[in-house]
């Protein structure tokens, strides 16, 4: 039987518990080099026409949550415009195939969106190459750890707030006058905001900033018929882990001693909630944010 998102099955079993070797690699990191390689639902993510005509503009589109986002709005009918650092090319490539092997639109932007004119370039090329916008995925995200207070420069403060909450601002900014009613914006928050690790201490700052801001704006955009709302992911495995996200020696247990579930959760298991928070099933869903972290209980 071939498994697909819909295969019945134990939880605790249906991703292989990983205990990764010690690695790195300079930031940002390329996917195709991580052993073992996260799982983003090549072979097992099925579309059933739930985003059939959307038009999606996907950021950090191309390794862990954000790829695996991809590939499943592609399957299920969407056309993606994806952006990534230049540095992420070869990353970008496997996922550009694979949405265009499910007959769908890829459009291509590779840039940084620690720039804010970035940014707005950033959402009038994806509107040029979709012909339109329907959906905003910010997903893009920096994480470093330090010990403590003292080792966060200030170089490093800045840019994970760019990155993770400046971004999303002036993406949603310049994209709402093409966003008509029925349109989604759908940011990534974090367990971090509700359990804040200490060696994360300015990501896990972002992640409460993102989650506050999206229920903000939430509130200002349902008049329109927009809908915003937050995927908060557990551990997951993907490149921001090997390029100082956590600290390396801690690797082999990643998250297996953390999640109730008892192991890390692939990209492909964050996927879903993306799709469902897009379509029209969540059309009375607005300022909420969908835990996936495998039974860590937050607020």
């Amino acid at each position: 039987m071939t498994r697909d998102q819909y295969t019945f099955d134990d939880p605790r079993t249906r991703f292989p518990v990983i205990s990764p070797e010690v690695q790195q690699q300079p930031e940002p990191g390329l996917q195709s080099r991580m052993t073992p390689v996260p799982d983003l639902g090549e072979s097992t993510y099925r579309g059933t026409g739930r985003l059939t005509g959307r038009r999606a503009l996907i950021t950090g589109a191309d390794s862990g949550i954000g790829a695996a986002v991809a590939i499943a709005y592609a399957r299920e009918g969407a056309d993606i415009a994806l952006t990534y650092l230049p540095a992420e090319e070869e990353d970008a490539r496997h996922v550009i195939e694979v949405v265009e092997a499910a007959g769908r639109k890829a459009v291509a932007i590779p840039g940084d969106l620690t720039s804010a004119s970035f940014c707005r370039t950033l959402v009038e090329e994806a509107v040029a190459g979709l012909g339109g916008l329907d959906a905003i995925v910010n997903v893009a995200g920096r994480q470093i750890w330090q010990e403590g207070i003292d080792r966060i420069t200030d170089e490093q403060f800045d840019l994970t707030f760019k990155t993770n909450v400046y971004a999303p601002f002036w993406i949603i900014k310049a994209a709402l006058p093409h966003l008509g009613p029925g349109s989604t914006i759908i940011n990534t928050a974090s367990l971090e905001a509700y359990t804040p690790a200490p060696d994360r201490l300015d990501y896990a700052t972002t992640k409460g900033a993102i989650n506050n801001f999206s229920k903000g704006l939430a509130q200002q955009l349902v008049s329109k018929g927009i809908r915003v709302n937050v995927v908060a992911p557990g551990p997951t495995w993907t490149a921001l882990q090997v390029t100082r996200g956590v600290d390396p020696e801690t690797l082999p247990e990643f998250g297996s001693s953390e999640s109730p579930m008892g192991r890390a959760a692939q990209p492909a298991e964050q996927a879903p909630a993306y799709v469902f928070l897009a379509s029209a099933e969540s059309s009375f869903v607005a300022g909420e944010t969908l835990n996936v972290n495998g039974g860590m209980v937050t607020p």
